[in-house]
């Protein structure tokens, strides 16, 4: 067999092959160009976010204040009676749900509690806060 009957042979089943998957692909196969297409869309989408602190353009001033004296407000609410009102009742709302056998509620609540005493650690912790304080 020459060379090019063989080149032919294996683009012809190539061919063949690809017009089977795109007619009637099987499940498989219809997961693999799935995931094809997931993992373009995800580069695209990185690519944009990584290019951009590229340019080199002035930094963007905004005004937060309105969202930094709401935030106060909420931790103001939080730390004072409403935040003990809030411990409270999950806290008997989890002595309860573990009394009756369901500890998954119960610990939800018990999350809650602890929550809304600790909320000011984790947000110190995790975000800016220059204009919280």
């Amino acid at each position: 067999m020459s060379f090019f009957k063989r080149t032919n042979e294996f683009y012809r089943s190539i061919g063949q092959k690809a017009g089977a998957v795109f007619a009637a692909p099987t499940k498989a196969q219809a997961q693999v160009m799935m995931l094809g297409a997931a993992a373009l869309i995800l580069t695209a989408g990185v690519n944009g976010i990584a290019h951009a602190q590229i340019d080199d353009v002035s930094e963007i001033n905004y005004n937060d204040d309105k969202i930094a004296d709401a935030v106060k407000t909420v931790f103001t609410f939080l730390e004072g009676s409403f935040g003990a009102l809030v411990m409270v009742v999950a806290g008997l709302g989890a002595i309860m749900s573990a009394a009756f056998g369901q500890y998954k509620a119960a610990l939800g609540s018990l999350v809650v509690a602890v929550g809304a005493f600790i909320l000011r650690s984790f947000v110190y912790t995790f975000f800016n806060v220059e204009t919280i304080e």
